[in-house]
């Protein structure tokens, strides 16, 4: 199974007119406010940090470039090439190597994973951006690159967060500039229960280590000023044994 050409046209056509440079989109934001913080839950269950990293959905690159000074070979994989030109572009001394991976796809994944062995995986806000018949096929290729040393580290909007969205998408003035270009290209955030993301990674052969709750911070602002931040459900899980 693979994600479906309609779900890749919007990918490719909001990377395509999305603009370079750190800030421009609105998950993008600073890595000491997401994967820092992160990698603090993530790390202390790592068995093997010598494994390589595979960022996941890594869009520009923001969080890859971070990931890359603390792990001996990073990979940033998406959906799209005008994605990874953004963080090609952005990483002009090539500190992580970046490649076309279509995660829902078991031949893809099991290709990597011939590729680089076990890894250890970052994904962030991948999931709830996913078509439903894509989220089963989506944690199974998890599983698959993580092989039996691996970690996945995965982090995806609360069912909280759907409230906030919808008011910001209906505001009297619109959506915030940032939340425009994702509702405009059709790739607007679905939602996924709480309940259901750890019962992905069960059936994908993934036992669940530890979870917690973080707000996922954006770069976009309130008309106050405020940055603001949506509510987030972390999990950490692996083979077990």
């Amino acid at each position: 199974m693979s994600v479906s050409s309609r779900y890749r046209g919007a990918w490719e056509g909001f990377w395509s007119e999305a603009p370079g440079g750190q800030g421009g989109v609105l998950w993008d934001a600073e890595p000491a406010l997401t994967a820092a913080v992160h990698l603090a839950h993530f790390e202390p269950y790592l068995t093997a940090p010598d494994l390589p990293l595979v960022d996941l959905g890594c869009g520009n690159g923001t969080q890859t470039r971070f990931l890359s000074d603390r792990f001996p070979q990073v990979v940033g994989t998406d959906l799209v090439s005008a994605a990874l030109d953004h963080a090609r572009a952005a990483d002009p001394a090539g500190r992580a190597r970046y490649r076309l991976l279509d995660a829902a796809d078991k031949a893809e994944t099991e290709a990597l994973h011939a590729e680089l062995g076990d890894a250890n995986v970052y994904m962030r806000g991948v999931l709830h951006q996913s078509e439903p018949d894509d989220r089963q096929p989506l944690a199974d290729g998890l599983a698959t690159l993580t092989g039996d040393r691996g970690r996945v580290f995965l982090v995806e909007l609360a069912q909280a967060a759907g409230p906030i969205l919808r008011a910001l998408a209906q505001s009297p003035d619109g959506p915030p500039a940032k939340l425009a270009p994702v509702f405009r290209h059709g790739i607007a955030p679905g939602e996924v229960a709480d309940a259901a993301v750890p019962e992905y990674l069960r059936r994908a052969g993934l036992t669940v280590l530890a979870s917690g709750e973080l707000p996922l911070f954006t770069t976009e602002h309130t008309s106050d000023g405020a940055l603001i931040d949506l509510p987030s459900r972390w999990l950490v899980a692996g083979r077990p044994g």
